[in-house]
């Protein structure tokens, strides 16, 4: 996924917000690292190598803001941490949001994304029945990877 500042500015602006060095580069980070898991600290990390005088509170802000905004999702996985990536960029007016969903290994740990929303059918569904309009949904799957499962079945 590349994104350029100028699209990342286009965005902040559009949001209301003012363009400042610590939101292009939280941005810039969470999208080079896209497939990434990215914690407050593992961002600030990469940032402080461009930005040295960046503090963690001021990545944290950072990045609560981004999360109000809906520039970045937030992902709470079962180790005790929470994890921002990248949202999905897409026109709401035009397009659906589109989710994706995490399948978690018990065995090594590893979070792979599943790209397919096959939860829209269901969503249609509860609104029909109840009137409630889902907005938004994360769903974690768990179980073994391949690797994994390879490794088993190898042992044996």
């Amino acid at each position: 996924m590349s994104i350029s500042q100028e699209k990342f500015k286009e965005m902040l602006k559009e949001k209301g917000l003012k363009v400042t060095n610590q939101r292009l580069l939280v941005l810039q980070v969470l999208a080079e690292h896209h497939e990434q898991h990215m914690t407050a600290e593992d961002i600030f990390e990469l940032v402080k190598e461009d930005y040295p005088e960046i503090g963690l509170a001021t990545i944290y802000r950072t990045v609560q803001l981004l999360l109000e905004m809906q520039l970045v999702d937030r992902i709470i996985l079962d180790d005790g941490c929470v994890r921002y990536e990248i949202g999905d960029f897409c026109d709401e007016r035009t397009e659906p949001h589109h989710h994706h969903h995490h399948l978690i290994c018990r065995d090594c740990g590893s979070v792979m994304e599943f790209r397919d929303d096959l939860l829209e059918n269901l969503e249609d569904h509860i609104e029909k029945e109840t009137g409630f309009h889902v907005m938004d949904h994360e769903l974690k799957f768990y179980g073994q990877c391949r690797k994994c499962r390879e490794k088993q079945n190898n042992g044996k």
